[in-house]
């Protein structure tokens, strides 16, 4: 049964999402900002939003509806590039591998106020994918000079090393600050030895999976990978 909160949730995310897209346009459109930086930024402000919704909705089914139904729209917009902002020619499907892989983690793991709920763990892994990736990409384009080819992917060294950084750090603090939050008020905590051989395990994953896939595909691939790591780690 829908609830009058569920039309909260949908009515605050769609809307989030919307500005969002609003905003990045008219720093492209207007203000002539890259579109590369400004799909960083949509990037960055999406996977923040994973953080709202396990506060704005009390069960999976419909707390994954505006990131499910984000994989259509941005289908659509990557096939009809409408939208300028996210994509140039160096687009790939990563936005719509973006919004299923958030989809899927908080379907298979999300289960409020259940033994078997693993948010934290997916959430770790989804802020490894997005501030992780988002500064790998950022840095390799900007200060990226010694490169390195694997599989047909080609990465710098320079990006890696702010991947495995970034991952780490955020991957930590998830795994120190959301369980007893408003995000996950029913996870238990973990000790600080664990998060902190979870955090180097999870980001020296993200950043194999990050530096060996094809281009876009490491919006799957990354947080796969790192909560793959964290799920085995006694938490």
């Amino acid at each position: 049964m829908i609830e009058a909160s569920d039309w909260i949730g949908w009515i605050a995310s769609f809307g989030y999402a919307l500005a969002l897209l609003l905003c990045a346009e008219l720093l492209h459109r207007r203000l002539g900002v890259d579109a590369g930086l400004t799909r960083k930024l949509v990037h960055v402000g999406a996977g923040m939003w994973t953080l709202a919704v396990p506060v704005l909705f009390t069960r999976w089914e419909t707390g994954i509806v505006p990131f499910a139904s984000f994989i259509v729209i941005n289908a659509v917009l990557y096939r009809t590039r409408l939208a300028h902002s996210l994509n140039d020619r160096d687009s790939s499907p990563g936005t719509i591998y973006f919004a299923a892989v958030i989809t899927a983690l908080f379907a298979w793991c999300w289960r409020p106020a259940s033994a078997e709920d693993r948010i934290v763990p997916a959430l770790a892994a989804l802020m490894t994918l997005t501030w992780g990736d988002a500064c790998a990409a950022l840095v390799g384009t900007r200060y990226g000079r010694h490169r390195y080819q694997i599989a047909g992917a080609t990465r710098s060294i320079e990006g890696s090393i702010a991947m495995a950084l970034v991952s780490m750090l955020v991957i930590g603090t998830s795994l120190a600050m959301l369980p007893g939050s408003a995000i996950a008020p029913s996870s238990p905590t973990w000790d600080t030895p664990t998060i902190v051989v979870a955090a180097v395990g999870g980001a020296l994953a993200a950043t194999v999976a990050e530096a060996v896939a094809p281009h876009g595909s490491d919006n799957l691939s990354v947080p796969l990978a790192t909560l793959g790591v964290l799920l085995i780690m006694p938490g």
